[in-house]
């Protein structure tokens, strides 16, 4: 997938870029076929609290999983998709280098948001620009159950952080939301939004689960800073002289199996 110069200019502009069919719907079928093997077998956990930052809600949830790949072949194989490097590169810059794979799933009525953060208060590189998430719609994001809300062309700006008391681990910040923007996708749907991008999520009101699946990745020449939640030489590098297809990070080649992966989910018992 090769994106326009107008989406690239658009990404560095205002710091995010959406693309809806970025994801077949066979590979979107096995995302959620997979997930539902993650949840039943109790990897997802809920990060949700009654607002002390300790006790996990009864009422509410925010299921996260982070990382996946050491639970998951097919979410290993993910980041080596060929379109993903691809379209990543054009917006971050070559080599790329996967910096963290997760997955947020909402159950219905009762799923809980995300307070609005900028992942670089977490990770702290040095442009913001360098890093981007593609957060992947699972299932149709809404405004009713919680799709993504940003604020466009805020990323060179780092707003002041706290422990948010909404979640066991995360932080929180408190931007101006006037010009905040709801961004609704289809299920296969990519959004991309730059390590600044002030976001959030809110909460699923409806009768169905809704879950996305963050990759983030970080331009190659960074690598080696003090980067925060990073550790160096086991991460795999994407692209560019470093690269090895995931061998020397995961012990076996990865890269060139993602449409295997794809089928062999899709080909379980029952579906």
């Amino acid at each position: 997938m090769r994106l326009s110069p107008e989406q690239i200019s658009r990404f560095r502009a205002e710091g995010w870029l959406a693309v809806p069919d970025f994801w077949s719907a066979d590979e979107v079928a096995a995302m959620r076929t997979e997930l539902d093997r993650l949840k039943a077998d109790g990897k997802l956990r809920n990060v949700a609290t009654d607002g002390d930052g300790k006790t996990h809600s009864t009422t509410k949830a925010n299921l996260q999983l982070c990382p996946m790949w050491p639970h998951s072949d097919f979410f290993r194989a993910m980041p080596f998709a060929p379109k993903v490097a691809a379209t990543v590169g054009q917006l971050i810059g070559e080599p790329v280098l996967l910096h963290l794979d997760q997955v947020f799933l909402k159950p219905a009525r009762h799923g809980a948001g995300t307070n609005w953060h900028q992942d670089n208060a977490y990770f702290q590189i040095p442009d913001p620009l360098l890093g981007t998430a593609l957060w992947t719609a699972v299932h149709d994001a809404t405004e009713a159950n919680g799709a993504m809300r940003i604020l466009p062309g805020a990323f060179r700006e780092a707003l002041r952080h706290e422990r948010d008391p909404d979640s066991d681990h995360h932080i929180r910040c408190w931007p101006d939301e006037s010009r905040a923007v709801t961004v609704e996708l289809p299920a296969g749907g990519a959004l991309f939004f730059c390590y600044g991008t002030p976001h959030a999520t809110g909460a699923n009101r409806t009768d169905h689960e809704r879950a996305g699946v963050a990759l983030h990745f970080i331009n190659g020449g960074i690598n080696g800073q003090a980067l925060a939640g990073f550790e160096p030489g086991k991460r795999p590098w994407l692209t560019g002289p470093e690269a090895t297809g995931g061998e020397r990070e995961y012990g076996e080649r990865v890269a060139g199996t993602w449409e295997a992966q794809v089928a062999r989910v899709l080909s379980r018992p029952g579906l």
